[in-house]
């Protein structure tokens, strides 16, 4: 995986965290986005973690150059913020992560964001994750429509989804396998257009499919 913040200490700390897991290995740990962008596309790791606020280039930008529409291969972003404004949160989903941390959301959560991304799942930091489920609760006539019909268990996994569940409670709730809830959720996103799972739980959100 990349790291890139530009606090020395902070890049140094969530190395340590990070290289201590047997599973995961740190590639390379930059100090600004133009910088984590190229060592991205040179190493193509599975996660790049950036930071938001960054010399150059933002958070924001270098994720929507490394996993925004429009992107051909994109690649697995989680944000890591001290910044904790919604302005924020919608900009890096709408750009494309499919993670986002608050820095005091301590060690076990970046290690299971980071987990988390690396199979194509998402994590956002809980309390994020609440005013982000509250402003999605209103449901908008602006949500997209899919390209075709989704079917009742196509939906069924959407509504978990929605609520946070992962691959395997889902698999669990609805008494079917982790390849079915996985398939079915490609399925899920080819209709949708969506880019990955956080942007299937915004679309039941605003569509009214939960509540």
């Amino acid at each position: 995986m990349l790291i890139a913040d530009d606090q020395q200490l902070v890049r140094t700390g969530f190395q340590m965290i990070l290289d201590a897991q047997p599973d995961i290995e740190v590639v390379a740990a930059v100090a600004d986005g133009v910088e984590a962008v190229e060592q991205a596309r040179r190493l193509r790791p599975d996660v790049c973690l950036l930071d938001i606020r960054m010399p150059r280039l933002d958070g924001l930008e270098a994720t929507r150059l490394l996993a925004g529409p429009g992107v051909p291969d994109p690649m697995r972003v989680v944000i890591v913020t001290t910044f904790d404004l919604d302005e924020y949160v919608y900009g890096a989903l709408r750009a494309g992560a499919c993670g986002f941390l608050l820095k005091d959301s301590g060690p076990t959560l970046l290690i299971e964001a980071v987990r988390a991304a690396a199979v194509g799942d998402s994590l956002v930091s809980p309390s994020v994750t609440v005013r982000l489920l509250k402003h999605l609760a209103r449901p908008t006539p602006q949500a997209r429509r899919p390209r075709e019909p989704l079917t009742e268990r196509e939906l069924d996994v959407v509504r978990l989804v929605a609520r946070g569940r992962t691959n395997q409670e889902v698999a669990a709730e609805l008494f079917v396998s982790l390849s079915t809830v996985k398939t079915h959720l490609g399925s899920i996103q080819a209709k949708l257009g969506a880019r990955n799972r956080v942007e299937i739980a915004a679309w039941a959100w605003e569509s009214g499919i939960v509540s």
